[in-house]
């Protein structure tokens, strides 16, 4: 897909990150017809560069990018803690972000998702929804009817939240993992790949198996 540069109700978008999860983040800016890449930021980047018309530079030079108001930001970065302190740093900055959604995905017109929040080819979110700022809904994962997903919570590649599922600001919930519904997983609760999640699991803890049984404090996320 060519990307349209410059046209009427082009939103300017700089990208924070340039790892693999940011990969697929500039995949779904670049088939998104009302975005224009514009600069990759990352501290891998000790001096500003150019290469064709995208700017790369270390992340700092968002304070100078942030200026022009017609900008907006998103946060190409997996780690919840990392994306969380990176996007406290830029409000600091005045940024707005943007949302991102994926043409490929089904979005409920009575669900909400939060301002730098991304979703992925092939997600489902369905009525009712509540998704925060800055959360990841991954490739493939279906987010049934009236979830709340906090801030900074990755719902990982084909996992599953069933109805009036709960998961807490910067939790994740691994691959393929399942959530029953009405569940809460608490803040920055890990969930492991696979996992089958039955009961409540409270804030910062490890969750793993079938069922989801907590193993240890909770992991950097």
């Amino acid at each position: 897909m060519t990307k349209r540069r410059g046209g009427e109700g082009v939103q300017k978008i700089v990208v924070i990150g340039h790892g693999g999860h940011s990969k697929v983040v500039q995949d779904v800016i670049r088939s998104l017809d009302d975005y224009e890449l514009i600069a990759i930021l990352d501290d891998q980047y000790t001096s500003i560069s150019c290469q064709d018309g995208i700017l790369f530079g270390p992340v700092l030079h968002a304070e100078k990018l942030a200026i022009d108001a017609e900008i907006v930001f998103t946060i190409a970065i997996g780690t919840n803690r990392v994306r969380e302190k990176i996007a406290k740093e830029l409000l600091d900055y005045g940024v707005t972000f943007g949302t991102l959604i994926h043409p490929f995905s089904f979005i409920s017109p009575s669900a909400h998702i939060g301002p730098g929040s991304v979703v992925m080819p092939g997600a489902v979110i369905n009525a009712d929804t509540v998704i925060g700022s800055h959360a990841i809904i991954n490739s493939g994962a279906i987010v049934e009817h009236d979830n709340v997903i906090g801030d900074y919570a990755h719902v990982s590649p084909g996992s599953i939240m069933t109805g009036n599922v709960t998961i807490g600001t910067g939790a994740h919930v691994g691959a393929g993992a399942k959530v029953i519904p009405g569940k809460t997983i608490g803040d920055w609760t890990v969930v492991g790949a696979g996992a089958v999640v039955i009961h409540d699991i409270p804030s910062e803890q490890t969750a793993i198996g079938v069922p989801a049984v907590v193993k240890s404090k909770g992991l950097i996320n």
